[in-house]
């Protein structure tokens, strides 16, 4: 079934949309969650709660905006680490000192945060398209070298090669230290 047919479909919450949903696109799923999460049970759980949250959010999507496949990748993988963050790491709120500092920001640190993105966004187009798909993979979808070199029919010396050039002339493009 077409990506056009399945996003009708579960726009106009048919359940057979997400039968055809799960059968078409869950092994695009699947593949963007494995890096990030460890088990095999975290997977799965995960796998089927960000088809959930595809359900619920689909109205979100705007074909002008970009392809489908590009939305539910970052769908799958905020869940995923969104996952991650909060299965992985439970933190018992008795034993969090009072003083402890909050984790919001100020407004000074959320402004230079934002000036960062901007300047690594100008920076990524200094890129070819080559690069900046070796260093999605790594950073992005968390890939291992090894994944990497394989699936782009690269030796993993060649990969690490590549990131460390890529890095080294992200420094340069954003001011920082070129180091050797």
């Amino acid at each position: 079934m077409d990506e056009r047919k399945i996003v009708e479909m579960l726009t106009n919450k048919d359940e057979k949309g997400m039968e055809e949903f799960l059968f078409e696109y869950s092994p695009l799923m699947r593949y963007i969650i494995a890096p990030i999460l460890p088990t095999e049970q975290d997977k799965e759980a995960c796998l089927y709660e960000a088809a959930m949250q595809v359900w619920q959010k689909i109205e979100s999507y705007d074909s002008l905006l970009g392809s489908f496949n590009s939305w539910l990748t970052a769908v799958t993988r905020n869940y995923a680490l969104n996952f991650r963050r909060n299965n992985l790491n439970h933190i018992n709120t008795n034993s969090v000192p009072s003083d402890t500092p909050s984790p919001d920001l100020n407004p000074e640190e959320a402004f230079i945060i934002t000036e960062q993105k901007k300047a690594l966004k100008q920076a990524l187009k200094c890129l070819s398209e080559k690069e900046r798909i070796l260093l999605y993979r790594k950073y992005y979808y968390r890939q291992t070298t090894a994944q990497i070199a394989s699936e782009m029919c690269m030796t993993v010396r060649a990969v690490e090669g590549k990131l460390y050039r890529i890095k080294k002339k992200l420094r340069k493009e954003l001011g920082g230290e070129s180091r050797e």
